[in-house]
C-alpha cells in the first residue's frame, strides 16, 4: 500500500477525527473508504446489485409499452 500526503483544511480535519471516533476506525480508514466509495467500480456495482429490483412490481407497466401507447396517442391528434 502506498502512502500518500495531502493537505486538508483544519476544519475538514476535525471533522474527519470526529467521524472516526464515532466510528471507531482511524482517519486514514475514513479515506480509504471514502476513495473506494468514490471509484466508478463502486458505483458500478450498486448498479448492478440494484438491476431488476422492481422485477416483480405489478404496479408499473412495461416501459416499452408506455412510449408506443404516448407515441400512438401523439399520432391520433395529428
Amino acid at each position: 500500500m502506498a502512502r500518500i500526503l495531502a493537505d486538508l483544511p483544519d476544519e475538514d480535519i476535525k471533522w474527519l477525527d470526529a467521524l472516526a471516533a464515532e466510528q471507531g476506525k482511524s482517519r486514514a480508514q475514513l479515506l480509504r473508504d471514502a476513495v473506494a466509495a468514490y471509484r466508478p467500480k463502486a458505483a458500478a456495482d450498486w448498479i448492478a446489485r440494484g438491476a431488476g429490483y422492481w422485477t416483480d412490481r405489478t404496479d408499473i407497466s412495461d416501459g416499452v409499452e408506455y412510449q408506443q401507447a404516448m407515441r400512438e396517442d401523439r399520432m391520433e391528434r395529428n
